[in-house]
């Protein structure tokens, strides 16, 4: 395996160790990440808490993927990873720009999901580099 291969095997894993961390922190402890964005009483924030279980769910299946799947199913997700990071990027300097959110709040969403949309292109170009 060549040193970019193995660096995005790397890469493909410790993004699928931080998908699957994320997802459950969303399952499990929805009011946690919201209270994080100052609510006072996330439990009075239903819609809040269901999209973090859905997100939750979503990040757990997807980052198991990078463990489990071969061949052209792996590929097929890895060239799936960076867009649904740049995605999650976008969003949040987004927010962020139309006030939305405060830049303290931003600003660690934003360097969580910079760093996975680089994990994601170090991923997919391993893979195509001879990783795995």
């Amino acid at each position: 395996m060549s040193a970019i291969g193995a660096l995005g095997t790397a890469a493909r894993f410790v993004l699928g160790g931080v998908r699957v961390l994320g997802g459950t922190a969303g399952l499990l402890a929805p009011a946690m990440i919201i209270g994080r964005f100052g609510d006072e009483d996330p439990a009075h924030n239903p819609a809040a808490i269901y999209g973090l279980r859905l997100f939750g769910v979503r990040s757990v299946v997807i980052g198991t993927d990078l463990f489990r799947l071969e061949g052209r199913a792996l590929e097929r997700a890895l060239r799936a990873a960076p867009l649904i990071h740049a995605g999650d990027l976008a969003t949040v300097l987004t927010l962020w720009r139309n006030g939305q959110v405060s830049s303290g709040q931003a600003r660690p969403l934003a360097v969580l999901s910079g760093a996975n949309t680089a994990l994601a292109v170090l991923a997919l170009a391993g893979s195509r580099r001879g990783g795995g």
